[in-house]
């Protein structure tokens, strides 16, 4: 894509478009799917906008490029550990924009989101609104765990923060709410914020484990009871940011949208 006349006159770039899903997942070359969007449409991006004078390029990854969970928090400085074929593409992509920045001047901030949420949310949160409102019981009572989570809101304050401040100039940065929940915690404050019961059933998380292995669901059941958090502290020291909006505040919003429709 040329992209020069939407470049013209632009100070900064803030790059959050990607492939998050394909639904042919019997393609022949599945990574050669994601790199194409993902990494290479990227650095012709950032290459143009280097051209045209753009002083920074803010790029948005996944905090799945450090993997996929584990029992403490993940930091900037953990070596990367991407196991899927998008997660590959964006570590690539962000060595790319290393090297970018290096050979032209422009300077490049990487941010690493988790899970994020807001009004109009979609796929695996939009369903858990779905159960909830319904009122269906939840076999997850259970299940002891950390997630991060990062409000809408939240994630517009900090790409903000990092179009804006000198010191995020070379920086990757990992950022959520700055409270991590347990999956019976998160669903725990939606049902509080619709004003309708949480009905966990306490089912021990081997169970679960083994009913999603037996119906092919085992990536799924490892998300609801694993752990995957981060420590955002960087981005709130080296920029002075701080979430402006709480979890509840979040949710709360969320949920407001979900009932509007």
């Amino acid at each position: 894509t040329d992209w020069r006349h939407a470049l013209d006159g632009c100070g900064a770039v803030v790059h959050l478009a990607a492939r998050v899903h394909v639904m042919n997942d019997d393609a022949h070359d599945l990574l050669a799917l994601y790199r194409a969007t993902n990494t290479d449409a990227t650095h012709n991006l950032a290459r143009q906008a280097a051209q045209a004078g753009v002083k920074r390029f803010v790029f948005v990854s996944s905090i799945k490029v450090n993997g996929e969970g584990r029992d403490a928090p993940y930091r900037e400085t953990d070596a990367p550990a991407p196991e899927d074929a998008y997660a590959i593409s964006k570590w690539e992509a962000e060595q790319g924009l290393w090297r970018i920045a290096q050979e032209t001047g422009l300077e490049v901030v990487i941010l690493r989101p988790p899970l994020v949420y807001g009004p109009g949310v979609k796929a695996n949160f939009r369903r858990l609104l779905d159960t909830v409102a319904r009122g269906w019981p939840l076999p997850l009572g259970a299940i002891e765990n950390r997630r991060s989570l990062l409000y809408l809101g939240n994630f517009v304050d900090a790409i903000r923060a990092c179009v804006e401040h000198p010191a995020a100039a070379g920086q990757t940065f990992l950022i959520d709410d700055g409270q991590p929940v347990s999956t019976p915690e998160l669903i725990r404050a939606v049902a509080h914020a619709m004003g309708r019961p949480a009905r966990l059933l306490v089912v021990p998380v081997g169970v679960l484990e083994l009913a999603g292995a037996m119906l092919g669901k085992r990536a799924a059941v490892t998300r609801l009871t694993g752990s995957l958090w981060l420590d955002s502290s960087l981005i709130c020291t080296r920029l002075g940011w701080a979430p402006p909006y709480t979890l509840r505040q979040g949710l709360d919003a969320t949920v407001a949208a979900f009932r509007r429709g």
